[in-house]
């Protein structure tokens, strides 16, 4: 199979650290293996030198224990140990969760301490004898019931982790994290930013979906999904649906700079107009067409931004700085060339992930999660030269509504990336934007 060395839309997690090289961190799911050609991916299409850590999604809990989820997931992780014999120094971890398991797995196994404890017992077995390197909690959107018990869950995996190293002195302390969204009612219901930033290594933050034409049409009007800045347009509760907002937000929760990791996505959320508007706030009535290969109304891959932006027109959001095109009755926004390095800058700026043990040696992030996203794969993409690579840290992880694949990022040279930007500003021809999309990653 092509070792594919593109983005399918997925979301980029980035953070800054104080090291000589970024990390880059890969999601690699366990659903991508079936995936139509040329999009499926398996671990014989990881390079394992182009990621510093891969996070395999997902595990499944059953009976109080971590388990398997796929048939085959003990060939996956022999194949993902494999991949330490060609880089000893890459990083493999598991998360457990996601939208698809739901919270009664979680909640039975919080029933006691017995319960929980009988879980985390499971988990570092289960972590040690597969050679993973850390755990990550995908608990996908914990009620105000479930809140102390995720607070205790991750401390009684942080202690059993900590102890278990102690007693092992040859090993390394396993890596935990914790997916925490990034709306303020879904942070208030569930999530103890405080208590939870206290015992897990670092916060992976899904700043991302903010808009898009959801199925209840709660938002039947155009809007980026990840703006970096609230628009003035935007009033009551949508002065929230910006990464700034919610990043200042954690803070004010108790979340530390040093454990915040910022999510980017690298995807497209698509809409179909219903007049002849086509700015932010345009009336919709759906989301956009299905992309060829990811098959899913609402969302691009970017190599299908690509094909669609040439004879599109395409605008910036200037306060909110990010793009957006459109095309006949179809809208897209996404990140581009200019819009990433700002965000990376913003990261810096406001010192994320700038510090601390747990960043700067095992960076990682939540594992991928239907509900957060359902395009294919890809590459944290543009020049991020002109943000000091020797402190940019980009983890990767795919987002979307419905269970699509979330892929691995493997791009290797800033040519390529540049390649894809001047595809997504439509300089170059069509032959060429597909050459990116298809032979380019091979």
């Amino acid at each position: 199979m092509a070792q594919l060395s593109l983005w399918i839309g997925i979301a980029a997690l980035i953070f800054l650290q104080n090291v000589s090289a970024f990390n880059l961190v890969c999601y690699f799911t366990s659903w991508s293996q079936y995936r139509e050609a040329p999009a499926g991916f398996v671990t014989d299409d990881i390079e394992p030198d182009l990621c510093t850590h891969i996070i395999y999604a997902f595990a499944n809990i059953s009976g109080n224990q971590i388990t398997h989820y796929e048939w085959n997931d003990a060939t996956t992780y022999e194949n993902l140990r494999g991949l330490k014999t060609r880089n000893p120094k890459l990083k493999i971890l598991l998360s457990v969760g996601g939208a698809k398991l739901g919270s009664a797995p979680f909640q039975n196994i919080n029933t006691s301490p017995a319960t929980r404890s009988e879980f985390v017992a499971s988990v570092i077995s289960f972590l040690r004898t597969n050679n993973f390197d850390g755990l990550d909690v995908a608990w996908n959107e914990p009620s105000q019931n479930d809140k102390r018990h995720l607070v205790k869950l991750v401390q009684d995996l942080n202690v059993a982790f900590r102890y278990e190293a102690r007693r092992n002195p040859e090993r390394q302390n396993l890596i935990l994290s914790v997916a925490v969204p990034a709306g303020k009612e879904a942070i208030d219901n569930g999530f103890d930013i405080q208590n939870i930033a206290r015992f897990a290594d670092f916060l992976n933050v899904l700043s991302f979906n903010f808009h898009g034409y959801w199925p209840d049409h709660s938002h039947p009007y155009t809007g980026h999904g990840s703006p970096l800045r609230k628009s003035r347009a935007d009033r009551g509760s949508a002065s929230a649906y910006n990464v700034d907002y919610a990043i200042r937000y954690l803070k004010t929760k108790g979340a530390p700079t040093r454990k915040i990791i910022m999510g980017i996505p690298t995807y497209g959320q698509t809409f179909t107009l219903s007049s002849v508007q086509t700015g932010v706030g345009a009336p919709a009535s759906g989301p956009g067409l299905a992309g060829t290969f990811t098959k899913s109304a609402g969302t691009l891959a970017y190599y299908e931004i690509c094909s669609f932006n040439h004879g599109a027109t395409k605008e910036n959001i200037e306060e909110q700085q990010v793009p957006y095109s459109y095309k006949g009755n179809q809208w897209v926004g996404y990140e581009d060339e200019t819009s990433v390095p700002i965000k990376v800058q913003y990261a810096k700026n406001n010192n994320l992930g700038d510090t601390g043990e747990a960043l700067v040696s095992e960076s990682a992030t939540r594992g991928p999660d239907p509900q957060y996203s359902n395009v294919g794969f890809s590459p944290v993409l543009f020049p991020w030269q002109e943000v000091d690579s020797k402190q940019l840290g980009i983890l990767t992880l795919t987002s979307s509504q419905r269970p699509l694949a979330w892929e691995l990022i493997v791009w290797s040279a800033v040519a390529r990336l540049e390649r894809v930007a001047g595809c997504l500003r439509g300089a170059l021809p069509l032959r060429r934007c597909a050459d990116v999309g298809a032979r380019e990653i091979r």
